[in-house]
């Protein structure tokens, strides 16, 4: 094809319409942009916040089980505070719903003939959400 082809009003008319097209397609996938909120889950450090001050309270019936857990939640990267708290000290069998806050601290109480013995606890997950 020769230059005076590509010349052509059909061919530059069309490659208008390309060059068109992807400029719209580009402004629409810049504007798509996912506002920062607040929610982790996993082990160790999680992004949207910091759990600190874990404390574990003993059954009074019975020391070798835990009747409640409380802990510190602290919005960290913008996030706004939690409105849910879950706990799981069995890896996601079963879940415990968290009070709170009181300042900054919720506690999971571990309902009746269902808390966990101390030695069968492995490892504290918490889920924190807005």
């Amino acid at each position: 094809m020769t230059i005076s082809k590509i010349m052509q009003p059909k061919y530059i008319a069309i490659a208008f319409i390309i060059l068109t097209l992807g400029v719209i397609a580009y402004g629409y996938a810049a504007a798509n942009v996912v506002p920062e909120s607040g929610a982790g889950d996993g082990s160790g450090t999680v992004s949207g916040y910091t759990i600190s001050n874990i404390d574990y309270a003993l059954l009074s019936s019975d020391p070798s089980k835990v009747a409640s857990v409380s802990f510190d939640v602290d919005a960290t990267s913008g996030a706004s505070d939690p409105n849910d708290v879950q706990v799981t000290v069995d890896s996601g069998t079963t879940w415990t719903a968290c009070t709170g806050p009181v300042e900054s601290t919720w506690t999971c109480t571990f309902t009746a003939s269902s808390e966990p013995s101390v030695s069968a606890i492995e490892e504290l997950q918490v889920v924190a959400a807005e």
